[in-house]
């Protein structure tokens, strides 16, 4: 797994894998339990008499027994009381989660659609992890799934899903189902949703999952997403949460006149979300963010050209001085948090790459990820330029200002981390020069910088990194 990786590897071919049709759910009802209260029948015979009595036996019994009754109804009541308020408290705890999640993630991030909004207070992303991970369920970061995959982090399913701009009618395509998050998502919102997962324990588990969910408005279906759903063809909105070098053909085909599709797309380590619509046959195209997707294996990773230099790994934008499309955030450079292109007397060119933040613990970082093969590197070397601001590290373990090098094997699993250089305090610009050892079974790795959780102002400027051969 890739440190926040934006969404699941989504497409990975299983020569095994036998063909299955679509998987459909049912939507949760409002309520999702209902009491029923049963008293045992000893209760209401308990002091009954055991031979035939008179009216005066009977009456003599009568109010015992309803007292009996009574009695163990109102215990019965009361526990039922007792269960339904830790209920609702469990309920009200995880939507006061949510709904702070939202208000200081999404909306804080400038989404405003009222339909999004809406969808991520309501779906329990809890639901959709491990129970060990339960815990980490509403913090904005990728989550592993199994099957060396993740969920996406909450920001990104929002803004996928507001791009596509969803309407109550649309019928959508989702290319990589995963833990199913993103679909149920989608349909709090839209009249249809048809994903389509190649790897099959997700796909079986993203049933299982949704199922327990009520969702009735969901199909699911095993298969390679670069070919998406002929059959429910066309589509009003296609979403792709995994990233193909260039936009597979039935995808384009499958998409309505007037439809919208968000997709990641470009070279293995350096993507872009693109916006396209389709208008009058004719797709249009507008670079978005840059991010950080698993590749859409099976057929789409067959056609992919340019595929990644391992032994040569190199640093992309480290002087933070291109903005290709003009948005403010520097290209390169995924998952931007807080960050802003500065020409405050920056230390090499005309800008530098400023992170502010002033809440303890808000999120504000940069990623970028590259190839590495530690059986042919056998470490990098490193050096940046940093000013900061009354920097103070925040209230967790890892909430301080710093460059962070994750290290990934082949499976995506994390096998090191290793701190280029941290900051705190107030000081003009200063470089940092370091030698970071591979270990040799590194295959990728993710550098993150930032004030992560940290408070003040950290202004970054000519990042360097040069691998050094293993001999």
């Amino acid at each position: 797994m890739l440190l926040n990786i934006d969404s699941i590897w989504c497409n990975k071919r299983s020569p095994t894998r036998a063909a299955a049709g679509p998987m459909i759910f049912r939507k949760m009802s409002a309520n999702t339990a209902a009491w029923r209260l049963q008293l045992p029948a000893a209760a209401c015979a308990q002091n009954a008499p055991t031979t035939g009595g008179g009216l005066r036996d009977r009456r003599r019994v009568m109010p015992t027994t309803l007292s009996n009754i009574i009695r163990i109804s109102l215990v019965a009541l009361a526990i039922l009381a007792n269960v339904s308020s830790c209920l609702s408290q469990s309920r009200d705890r995880f939507s006061e989660i949510r709904r702070r999640m939202v208000a200081e993630v999404i909306e804080a991030e400038g989404i405003t659609n009222p339909l999004v909004l809406a969808a991520m207070r309501n779906v329990p992303r809890h639901e959709f992890v491990s129970g060990p991970l339960r815990a980490r369920a509403y913090q904005d970061t990728a989550l592993p799934i199994g099957s060396q995959q993740t969920i996406s982090p909450p920001y990104i399913v929002a803004y996928m899903t507001d791009t596509i701009d969803p309407q109550p009618e649309d019928r959508v395509l989702e290319v990589g189902t995963g833990s199913g998050y993103q679909a149920a998502v989608l349909a709090e919102i839209v009249k249809e949703v048809y994903s389509v997962e190649i790897v099959s324990t997700l796909a079986k588990s993203a049933a299982r999952r949704l199922t327990k969910l009520d969702y009735d408005n969901i199909k699911v279906r095993d298969g390679d997403g670069y070919e998406g759903w002929a059959e429910h063809a066309p589509f009003d909105k296609v979403i792709v949460t995994c990233s193909p070098e260039s936009v597979p053909q039935p995808l384009i085909d499958q998409l309505r006149d007037g439809g919208m599709m968000i997709i990641p797309k470009g070279q293995r380590y350096q993507q872009s979300f693109y916006l396209l619509q389709k208008e009058g046959g004719v797709l249009k195209e507008k670079k978005l963010v840059p991010t950080l997707f698993v590749p859409m294996t099976g057929e789409s990773e067959e056609q992919r050209r340019i595929q990644p230099d391992p032994r040569h790994p190199r640093l992309v934008n480290g002087d933070f001085e291109i903005d290709g499309n003009e948005d403010g955030r520097v290209d390169g450079w995924h998952y931007q948090r807080q960050a802003e292109m500065c020409t405050e007397n920056p230390m090499k060119g005309p800008v530098c790459l400023r992170f502010s933040n002033q809440v303890p613990g808000q999120l504000s970082q940069a990623l970028q990820g590259c190839a590495v093969s530690g059986r042919n590197v056998v470490a990098l070397d490193f050096a940046v330029w940093a000013r900061v601001d009354s920097v103070v590290p925040g209230p967790s373990a890892t909430d301080f200002a710093a460059v962070v090098i994750h290290f990934y094997d082949s499976v995506r699993r994390e096998v090191g981390v290793q701190i280029l250089s941290r900051w705190r305090g107030t000081a003009n610009w200063q470089q940092t020069r370091r030698r970071i050892q591979v270990p040799p079974n590194v295959r990728e790795i993710v550098i993150r910088i930032g004030l992560n959780g940290a408070t003040g102002t950290l202004d970054l400027d000519d990042f360097q990194m040069a691998p050094v051969a293993r001999r």
